[in-house]
C-alpha cells in the first residue's frame, strides 16, 4: 500500500490537490484515464472568487484568458436584463485550464500517470482496467461527473426528469459580438442555456436540460433548432461556424456528499454539485481539492473533511438550486427580472452562491 496518497482523476479538483499535497511535501500519484488534456464539457467560466483560488496555486489570470466578463445578461420570454458582475471573471476553455493546472502539479512535485482507466473502488482501493489494484492510505475521489463503480453517488440524486447537458461552439464575428464582455443566461421551458466567449474568442454555448424536454424534441440537434425559433436572441447565438454537439447525462444538480468514508476524500462534483447557471463548478471543484489536501496533511480524518465541506458547500448549492428552479420556469421568473435588476438582487445572488476560500 502506498502511504503517499493517491488521486483519481486530472481536472481542476485532483490537480488542486495535489499542488497542494506537493507543495505540503509529500509526492502525490495522479491517475489521469485521458492521454492528452481534453476539451471537458463542463466549467467555461472562472468567478473572481475562482481566479483567487488559482492564483495561489500559481496560475495567473493573464495566463489564461486576457479579455474579462464583467457583467451577466439573463434572457426570459422577450425581456433582457443587464447587470455588472460583482468583480471581473473569464471565459476559458477546459482543455486550457486543466492543462496549466496538470503542469503546475507536476512542477510543485506530484507524479502524473495518463492512460490509467479506474474500472471500481474496492475497500478503498482503485481497481484499473487492466486489473491492478492501486491502494493508498488515502484516496482523493476526483473523477468529476463521472461516477465510478463502488462510489457512485446515490441514482435518486438523479430525479424522475434527470438533467441532461448539451455543449457547442460557435466562432464568428456576429457571435462574438453579441456576447461580448458578458455571460450569457437564456432561459427556456425545463432548462436553460450559458454563453460565454472563451480564449480563442469562440463562443462556448452550454445547456442544462430536462431529459423530457430532450424527448419531446426528438433529438440535441432538433432541440437546438426549436430553440433557436423560440428564442431569438439565442438562435444569434447558434450562428458561424460550429463544433459537434457533446453531451452528458444525468447530471444530479443540488447533490451534496454529507458524510464521508475514512480514507477517501470527494473532490468537485463528487462531493457538491452546483447548478451550473451559478458558474461556481470551478470555484467548487478548486476549493475541494485544496482543503481536502490540507486536512489530510493537517491529520484531519476524511469522514470529518467531508461533512465540513458539505457545510461550506450548502449555502451557494441550495441558493443557486432554488434560482434554478425558477430559471426552468419563464413565465414564474420573467415578470420578476427587471425588478430583481433595480434592486441588485443579480449580484447579490452573484456574491451568495460563490464558495468561500479556506
Amino acid at each position: 500500500m502506498r502511504r503517499e496518497p493517491l488521486i483519481l482523476g486530472g481536472g481542476p479538483a485532483g490537480s488542486a490537490a495535489a499542488i497542494t499535497l506537493a507543495r505540503g511535501g509529500t509526492r502525490p500519484l495522479v491517475i489521469e484515464r485521458t492521454r492528452e488534456t481534453g476539451d471537458a464539457l463542463c466549467g467555461g467560466f472562472l468567478s473572481w472568487r475562482t481566479l483567487e483560488t488559482l492564483a495561489a496555486l500559481g496560475i495567473k489570470a493573464d495566463a489564461l484568458a486576457l479579455p474579462r466578463v464583467t457583467r451577466v445578461r439573463i434572457f426570459a420570454r422577450g425581456r433582457v436584463i443587464e447587470a455588472a458582475l460583482p468583480a471581473p471573471a473569464i471565459g476559458v476553455s477546459r482543455a486550457r485550464l486543466d492543462a496549466l493546472l496538470l503542469d503546475r502539479a507536476v512542477s510543485s512535485g506530484a507524479a502524473v500517470e495518463r492512460g490509467v482507466v479506474a474500472r471500481a473502488i474496492e475497500d478503498g482501493a482503485v481497481r484499473t482496467g487492466d486489473g491492478a489494484l492501486l491502494a493508498s492510505e488515502a484516496l482523493f475521489l476526483a473523477s468529476g461527473k463521472h461516477d465510478v463503480r463502488g462510489a457512485a453517488r446515490p441514482a435518486e440524486a438523479r430525479g424522475g426528469d434527470p438533467t441532461l447537458g448539451l455543449r457547442t461552439r460557435r466562432r464568428g464575428a456576429d457571435v462574438a459580438r453579441c456576447v461580448g464582455n458578458a455571460i450569457e443566461l437564456h432561459l427556456f421551458d425545463r432548462g436553460y442555456a450559458g454563453v460565454v466567449l472563451q480564449e480563442d474568442g469562440s463562443a462556448n454555448v452550454c445547456l442544462a436540460i430536462r431529459r423530457s424536454r430532450l424527448t419531446e424534441a426528438g433529438s440535441p440537434d432538433a432541440l437546438l433548432a426549436a430553440l433557436a425559433m423560440e428564442l431569438p436572441a439565442f438562435g444569434d447565438r447558434l450562428a458561424g461556424d460550429a463544433t459537434p454537439l457533446e453531451a452528458i447525462a444525468n447530471v444530479p444538480y443540488g447533490w451534496r456528499a454529507r458524510r464521508g468514508t475514512d480514507g477517501c476524500y470527494r473532490l468537485g462534483d463528487q462531493a457538491a454539485v452546483i447548478p451550473s447557471l451559478a458558474g461556481e463548478g470551478m470555484g467548487i471543484a478548486l476549493a475541494s481539492g485544496v482543503s481536502a489536501a490540507k486536512a489530510w496533511l493537517a491529520g484531519e480524518p476524511s469522514s470529518n473533511w467531508q461533512t465540513r465541506f458539505a457545510h461550506q458547500t450548502a449555502r451557494p448549492v441550495t441558493i443557486a438550486s432554488a434560482i434554478r428552479a425558477m430559471a426552468e420556469r419563464p413565465p414564474m421568473i420573467a415578470p420578476l427580472l427587471p425588478l430583481a435588476a433595480r434592486l441588485g438582487l443579480i449580484d447579490a445572488v452573484a456574491a451568495a452562491t460563490r464558495i468561500a476560500n479556506g
